[in-house]
């Protein structure tokens, strides 16, 4: 993919996750251009507004490279994945409110809907220190392990995808799913999906036809 198409896919993103409240001022995503660059949002940002000169290069060490602005602090969140997972082409970190709820109560994730099953289970990486050196970013990577997703106590979520359409939308189904996990438990105990049905899902929601319709059903409501 070119880097300028690399960089408009980037901005649709964190500016489609910001108008789904999954991203607010602060949170960031990357797309891994090659073994040596990395694309991602400046810190100072506004994500609402995010432009392709927000956009910035750093590469898998942390060191920014190239850009107008400053590489974001938890920018060695996303090198510390890369690093350790060849199949990771691209991120999202956000701090999103419903299954940062979960965390905070001790509450695991549960599969609840459809396609939020997709990306259980979720581990948990239990401190919610900022992600901001390398220590924390291979403690993160390690929790991560080889899933699409994982949910960092009291603080947010991390995605990860072979490209950013899959990384957006299992951001997107994983906060879904635990908005109804948070809604199902103040009337009673939710539904979880048994290991039959999950699996079920994943052999028909899995899907980059899928993951694409998802992706253009929120790029058609950008403003």
């Amino acid at each position: 993919m070119p880097e300028t198409e690399a960089k408009q896919q980037l901005v649709d993103c964190i500016r489609m996750l910001e108008q789904s409240e999954i991203i607010d001022y602060n949170g960031h995503c990357s797309i891994r251009l090659d073994d040596d660059r990395i694309l991602i949002n400046i810190g100072s940002c506004q994500r609402s507004r995010l432009t392709l000169d927000d956009i910035c290069t750093i590469d898998p060490e942390a060191n920014q490279v190239e850009g107008k602005g400053s590489a974001p602090l938890e920018r060695h969140l996303h090198c510390g994945i890369y690093r350790v997972r060849p199949d990771v082409r691209a991120i999202v970190h956000a701090h999103p409110k419903w299954s940062t709820f979960l965390t905070m109560v001790g509450e695991s994730y549960k599969p609840v809907y459809a396609q939020g099953s997709l990306v259980h289970p979720v581990p948990l990486l239990d401190s919610p220190n900022s992600i901001n050196n390398r220590d924390m970013a291979e403690r993160l990577a390690a929790t991560l392990g080889d899933r699409p997703a994982a949910l960092m106590k009291a603080h947010g979520a991390v995605t990860v995808g072979k490209d950013i359409i899959e990384a957006f939308v299992l951001a997107s189904y994983l906060e879904e799913n635990a908005y109804r996990q948070y809604m199902a438990l103040q009337i009673g105990k939710p539904y979880v999906f048994t290991e039959q049905e999950i699996a079920l899902c994943r052999e028909k929601l899995w899907n980059a036809n899928l993951f694409k319709r998802t992706w253009d059903h929120f790029h058609a409501k950008l403003r």
